[in-house]
């Protein structure tokens, strides 16, 4: 059944206020003794703290937006003030009202939200639910709330905002309702009478409502109250919020993180001590017990335990720093537990010291920020025998890196026997001379796959050797040298169980981002939009990776980069809804390719021989939207050693990242492009015509005021990597919903986005957006992908002219390939060549088209726009091309 079901008196906003019931319940809960006085320890519940911050990381991502299916809600004055202040953003709190404001507010109160059809006149009051198309009917005459502006003078008042106060308690006053004794009452809402939707439909906020349904609502009339009260001095904020939550007026404590550095051996210690390290060693500490954070997740998932009432306890979960960085009492121990990420026990991050110091860094900026427990927070921080040089008497990758060695398939020759067959024991007799690692890897992966984990190779006399027994072996073996390509590649033969991965992609799917995993097209790219179990996830993945073990793991690998990101840096994946990690690990490996210039295996091979620190890193890179480069280097302590690669930024390069996700030039240049449009229909309404600018001459022009050889295949690149990330300009899928209203639809590639989509959603949904983005998502290409956000936009700039329409179907597929064919035309007229002027054979269009700048005179906004000009130009008003 679709649409939004009626509401009853409480506003609707379900995704916020299970957030915040969630978060109150968890804090609420946090040591009760189930039993009271006569409880013990066995009663006590105990609450992470990781889980309310996650909850509050959650409620702050959601904002201003009230969930994926409403723009904003008024209900959520509730939330980022009285009675909930669940927000300290200070920022945040003042952009969510405002947006209330702008969108909600009207003459006689807030409606709650838009298309709320509750109590209107075109509201069917014997149905249930609305349909989705019907909503577009409620639009301009939702029904308007005075119990929001309560809200308002509650919130001024805890504030020490006295304008605000005063301004809404005079406006309230002219919507209250005299009763008996002449006593104000607050009606539930007002609406506009049958008589005048019409009216209002076309000037809102125009006519005069009537008040309907409860008189006095009481939920409203006792807020009415209470912020009189207040408001009169009769009643303090501190008398109501005795906790005094108002962030305005509580100081953020300034967090001091302590960090425990032990050593876990005496030969570390004295290794520290030469280095002016003085610590302790784990044994020294005693009594207080050092453990690490998984012991940690086994004792709370103890808790709860009940064979007698059939209770299992609570679920296995992994610790988060917050958790960890506090001591416990155990049974009368004081125990200590070292953070999540130096577990060593599966994934193989651990194995990368300098990937520990990262993790390490992470971790002390999230303390510093989300830390609000009494006390500091303390972590605990050994240092083992996998943090020294090979040689184990000095520190390692603290302070340097490990060097890259590339992995090297080699041609295995499969021996069979007389009928045919596999012969396995010679096979194993192969395995057993050869010293290439590579290829002990690769005869390993045959075995695992055609006679199991659990068959015996019968490789030591004395012991039996079963194939996962010598894959294990062998993963010791490189992990000690930090062979990368080989440790992914055994890890994901092993199946090593990615720590955290399915709580890195609820991570990234409760900050309303979806994901998909293996390359387009679709059905081999799978989107995940919903939390999946561990297991389905992975099997999910690998069937994605088409038996590719390495992208298997890499693609884990990158999903708990992006959570970690998404945990500390947000900004990074604005305007992201969609995270295709497929189409990453491909722009990753691209990026090598044209930087060390090298061949496409080559990139793949030295991408997967990336240690984690450099793969997130190169990650963080690629996200960020700032040039960087990426050069071999080799270290001079040891000339045996493979390249290793380094990755660093070179600083901005002609455009910045609001440029790159459409050019922050457009929004000076639109009277320009408009300018063209019709200078163009002028002077050849029938066909595409000469330039209206004067030509340059000279064919390096072509990319548009840069004619330096370093930036040959920027622009390219930039579209590429852009692409792959679904990045697109500030306000762009608004501005897709406003093109909608002008068309009967936009067709990419065979695929239609209806403009009935309008009907059913406003234009800054959530779904909306995703709802664009799984059409454009079905080029497969990135860089082509962007020239089609690119031809929107211009489509975009024709819808802000008033005219009634501009096209039935528009394809904007034809649109570039219009842009395309003028760019040629020109291009040879300056002398290009055929080689010059060559064409990416998976889209048709030509490569110096996808290295071309959008601005300028061989712009592909100039191209686009003449393109679009020509391809709607008969719904163009004549009179407009009269007047040039």
């Amino acid at each position: 059944m679709g649409g939004k079901k009626k509401p009853s008196e409480a506003p609707e906003n379900k995704e916020c206020y299970i957030v915040i019931f969630y978060s109150a319940a968890l804090e609420a809960l946090d040591e009760l003794d189930l039993f009271g006085v006569k409880g013990g320890p066995q009663s006590v519940i105990h609450v992470l703290a990781d889980e309310v911050q996650h909850c509050q990381s959650i409620l702050n991502s959601i904002l201003p937006r009230a969930s994926t299916s409403k723009e904003v809600d008024a209900s959520l004055l509730s939330v980022i003030s009285f009675p909930a202040f669940a927000v300290e953003d200070s920022q945040l709190v003042e952009l969510t009202k405002q947006e209330i404001i702008t969108k909600l507010q009207g003459r006689y109160g807030c409606c709650r939200f838009l298309r709320d059809g509750y109590k209107t006149p075109k509201e069917d009051p014997s149905r249930l639910y609305y349909e989705p198309s019907e909503l577009k009917l409620f639009e301009n005459i939702e029904c308007e709330w005075p119990l929001f502006w309560t809200y308002f003078i509650l919130d001024g008042v805890f504030g020490g905002n006295a304008e605000q106060v005063q301004e809404y308690r005079e406006a309230l006053e002219a919507v209250l309702i005299k009763g008996k004794n002449g006593v104000p009452l607050l009606p539930e809402l007002y609406s506009v009478p049958p008589d005048k939707v019409d009216e209002e439909y076309q000037n809102p906020h125009t006519v005069d409502r009537v008040p309907m349904g409860k008189l006095p609502h009481m939920w409203g009339q006792s807020l009415y109250i209470l912020g009189s009260l207040m408001a009169e001095g009769f009643l303090a904020p501190g008398e109501i919020d005795p906790l005094n939550r108002r962030f305005s007026t509580v100081p953020k404590p300034d967090v001091v993180v302590q960090v425990s550095i032990l050593a876990e051996t005496e030969e570390i210690k004295a290794i520290l001590k030469d280095k002016g390290i003085d610590v302790e060693t784990i044994a020294e500490v005693y009594p207080i017990r050092v453990q690490p954070a998984c012991i940690l997740s086994h004792i709370y998932s103890s808790l709860g335990c009940n064979s007698r009432m059939k209770l299992s306890g609570r679920p296995y979960r992994h610790m988060g720093v917050l958790g960890t960085s506090k001591l416990y009492d155990i049974r009368k121990t004081i125990f200590t537990f070292t953070p999540q990420f130096i577990d060593q026990q599966q994934f193989y991050l651990a194995l990368d010291n300098k990937m520990i110091v990262e993790m390490l860094r992470t971790d002390l900026s999230y303390l510093c920020s989300r830390w609000r427990m009494t006390g500091q927070p303390t972590i605990t921080f050994p240092i083992s025998h996998t943090m020294l040089d090979d040689d184990g008497t000095s520190l390692n990758s603290m302070t340097s890196t490990y060097s890259l060695v590339p992995s090297v398939r080699v041609e295995i020759h499969l021996p069979r026997d007389q009928s045919g067959e596999l012969d396995f024991k010679a096979l194993v007799l192969q395995l057993k001379e050869t010293s290439s690692l590579q290829e002990q890897a690769d005869i390993l992966y045959m075995l695992y796959t055609m006679k199991g984990p659990d068959w015996d190779t019968e490789l030591y006399d004395e012991e039996s050797a079963t194939v996962q027994e010598l894959l294990t072996e062998l993963y010791g073996k490189v992990g000690e040298i930090r062979h990368w390509g080989l440790i992914r590649y055994i890890s994901g033969i092993l199946r090593k169980k990615v720590e955290a991965l399915d709580e890195a992609c609820t991570a990234l799917l409760s900050h309303q981002k979806h994901l998909t995993v293996g390359l387009p097209p679709e059905p081999r790219e799978k989107t995940i939009s919903a939390p999946l179990p561990y297991e389905v996830l992975t099997r999910l993945i690998d069937e994605a990776s088409e038996g590719d073990m390495s992208i298997s793991i890499l693609t884990q690998e990158i999903m708990v980069y992006l959570a970690m990101y998404m945990r500390t840096q947000p900004g990074l994946f604005a305007e992201m809804f969609r995270l295709r990690i497929g189409l990453i690990i491909q722009v990753m490996a691209t990026e090598l390719a044209h930087s060390l210039r090298c061949s496409a295996e080559e990139a793949t091979d030295s991408l997967m021989n990336l240690s984690p620190s450099a793969m997130k890193n190169l990650l963080h890179h690629i996200l960020s939207g700032k040039e960087f480069g990426v050069e071999r280097s080799v270290r001079p302590t040891d000339s045996n050693v493979s390249p290793a690669i380094s990755i660093h930024e070179i600083g901005a390069v002609g455009a910045t990242k609001t440029e790159r996700t459409g050019i922050m030039q457009l929004k000076s240049e639109i009277k320009q492009m408009t300018f063209a449009f019709y200078s163009f229909l002028s002077s050849s309404p029938k066909s595409p015509g000469p330039s209206v600018a004067p030509s340059i001459g000279s064919f390096p022009s072509a990319y548009g005021q840069q004619t330096s050889k370093d930036r040959q295949g920027q622009w390219q690149r930039r579209r590429r990597l852009d692409g792959a990330l679904n990045r697109v300009p500030v306000g762009f899928y608004q501005k897709v919903w406003k093109v909608l209203q002008k068309c009967h639809g936009l067709s990419v590639e065979g695929f239609v986005l209806p403009s009935s989509t309008t009907r059913e959603m406003t234009p800054g949904e959530i779904k909306f957006s995703v709802h664009v983005e799984s059409v454009l998502n079905r080029v497969p290409q990135p860089e082509y992908r962007q020239l089609l956000v690119e031809a929107i936009l211009v489509l975009t700039m024709m819808a802000d002219i008033e005219i009634h329409s501009i096209g039935s179907i528009i394809a904007v597929e034809k649109i570039v390939h219009i842009a395309n064919d003028l760019f040629l035309q020109e291009q040879k007229t300056l002398g290009a060549d055929d080689t010059m002027l060559a064409k990416d054979p998976a889209s048709g269009i030509c490569t110096l088209l996808y290295d071309s700048a959008p601005s300028g005179r061989f712009g592909t906004m100039t191209y686009l726009s003449k393109a679009a000009a020509t391809y709607v130009q008969e719904f163009l008003p004549h009179s407009i091309c009269a007047m040039q």
